[in-house]
C-alpha cells in the first residue's frame, strides 16, 4: 500500500468519525429537547413574563493607567465618558457578554454594583431559561460551580418584575446571569479556567433547561489581561517605618504598647488597625522572625486601593507612626533609612489623593466592593 493510499484511508476514517460524532450530538440534543418538552417538572408556563426589546450593550471607556504608582506626575487623565466612538484599545475593559439574545444586554446593564455579578469586572454569561424556574430548583445546581481556579463565580436571576437579584429560595426566574471574575492580584482569567467554566456551565444549563450565550474566548482573554494590567498598575502599597533611636525594643513589651495604640492581633500573627466598621486601615510588621526577641524597626503598611479615601488611611497611618515614634523613642524613616520630613509626607499625601482620583475615573473607587474584589 502506497503512502498516498494510507493517507486517504486515514482522512476517510477521520471524516467518518466526525460524521458519526455529529449525528450522535444531534440525536442527544433532540432527545434532551423532547425530555424538556414532556417533562412533568416544568414550572408553570403562565409565569413567563412578556418578551422584552433587545437593548444596547453597556459601553465603557478604558481609563488611562499610571506609568508608576509612586510618580503622580506620570499619571494621565482618564478618558471622559462621552458618546465618541471607541477604538479597540479603549474597549479593553468593557464587559465581555458576547452577543446575547433578546433582553440580555439590558440584563447585563441592570446588574448594579451592589449585586454579585458586576459587568465591569466579571465576564457575564446569560442563560436564557426555556420557562421560569424556581430558585429552589436552581440553587442545588449552582452549588457545584463557585470557582474556577482562584476566580469566584456568582449568579443572579431576573424575576417576573424584571428586577435582578441573587438567586434565592422562593424566587422565580426567567433568565440567569453567571459572572466569573476576570482578574485579581494573582493573575487574569486564563484559557484553562474559562474552558472549565464553559464545560461546567453547559452541564448546569442542560439540567435547568437553559441556553448559555457564550462570549468568544479570545475576547474574554483580552479583556481579562487588560483588567489584570490595570490591577498591576494600581497595586500601590505605602509603608512608613519607625526606627529605634537606641537599643532594640523587646517584642514582648511591644504588644502592650501596640494594643494601647489601637492595634488588634489577628490569628495569623498580623497586627492591624481597624477602620471601626469591620475593615482595615493599615497593618504593622515587627520585621522580626517568630523566634526573635527584639526588633529595632517597625513598619506600617497601607494597602491603598483597598481603603476608601474618606477613611484617610494615609493620614491615620502617619499620625500613628508619629505617635509610636514618640512613645517608643524612634524616628520615622523611609525604606532607605532616611528620616521622613513633614514636606515629604505632605508630598506623598498629594500623590495618594491623585491616585484616588484615578481610581474614581476608572469607576473602581478605592475601598469599593469592586476594588476589594480585584485587589485580593
Amino acid at each position: 500500500m502506497t503512502d498516498l493510499q494510507t493517507s486517504l484511508f486515514i482522512i476517510g476514517g477521520a471524516f467518518l468519525v466526525g460524521v458519526i460524532s455529529y449525528n450522535k450530538w444531534q440525536e442527544y440534543k433532540a432527545k434532551k429537547s423532547v425530555e424538556r418538552a414532556f417533562s412533568g417538572s416544568h414550572d408553570d408556563v403562565l409565569m413567563t413574563p412578556p418578551g422584552k426589546d433587545e437593548g444596547e450593550a453597556p459601553v465603557r471607556h478604558e481609563p488611562k493607567l499610571f506609568e508608576s504608582e509612586h510618580d503622580a506626575d506620570a499619571m494621565m487623565a482618564a478618558v471622559p465618558h462621552d458618546d465618541i466612538e471607541q477604538s479597540a484599545e479603549q474597549q479593553a475593559l468593557e464587559p465581555q457578554i458576547g452577543n446575547p439574545s433578546a433582553g440580555v444586554p439590558a440584563a447585563a446593564a441592570s446588574a448594579r454594583r451592589d449585586l454579585p455579578v458586576d459587568e465591569l469586572i466579571d465576564c457575564a454569561i446569560p442563560l436564557a431559561l426555556e420557562a421560569p424556574v424556581r430558585g429552589d430548583k436552581i440553587l442545588p445546581a449552582l452549588q457545584s460551580l463557585r470557582h474556577v481556579g482562584n476566580k469566584p463565580i456568582h449568579f443572579i436571576g431576573e424575576d417576573a418584575n424584571g428586577d435582578w437579584e441573587p438567586v434565592a429560595h422562593g424566587g422565580v426566574y426567567s433568565t440567569l446571569l453567571a459572572g466569573v471574575q476576570l482578574a485579581n492580584r494573582t493573575n487574569p482569567l486564563n484559557e484553562i479556567e474559562y474552558s472549565e467554566l464553559v464545560s461546567r456551565l453547559r452541564q448546569i444549563a442542560d439540567d435547568l433547561g437553559a441556553e448559555p450565550d457564550l462570549p468568544d474566548m479570545m475576547e474574554v482573554m483580552h479583556t481579562a489581561r487588560s483588567l489584570h494590567q490595570f490591577v498591576i498598575e494600581h497595586d500601590a502599597q505605602l509603608g512608613v517605618n519607625i526606627q529605634s533611636n537606641g537599643a532594640p525594643w523587646a517584642i514582648s513589651t511591644l504588644q502592650a504598647a501596640l494594643t494601647r495604640q489601637g492595634f488588634d492581633a489577628r490569628p495569623e500573627g498580623r497586627m492591624v488597625m481597624s477602620d471601626g466598621d469591620g475593615g482595615l486601615l493599615f497593618s504593622l510588621s515587627t520585621n522580626a522572625s517568630a523566634v526573635a526577641e527584639t526588633t529595632s524597626r517597625l513598619t506600617l503598611l497601607l494597602d491603598v486601593p483597598r481603603v476608601a479615601p474618606d477613611r484617610d488611611g494615609y493620614g491615620a497611618m502617619v499620625a500613628c507612626g508619629r505617635s509610636l515614634a514618640a512613645r517608643l523613642g524612634g524616628v520615622l524613616v523611609d525604606d532607605s533609612n532616611q528620616p521622613l520630613a513633614d514636606v515629604q509626607l505632605a508630598e506623598i499625601a498629594g500623590q495618594v489623593d491623585a491616585f484616588y482620583r484615578e481610581m474614581d475615573a476608572a469607576e473602581i473607587p478605592a475601598g469599593s466592593v469592586r476594588a476589594l474584589r480585584l485587589f485580593s
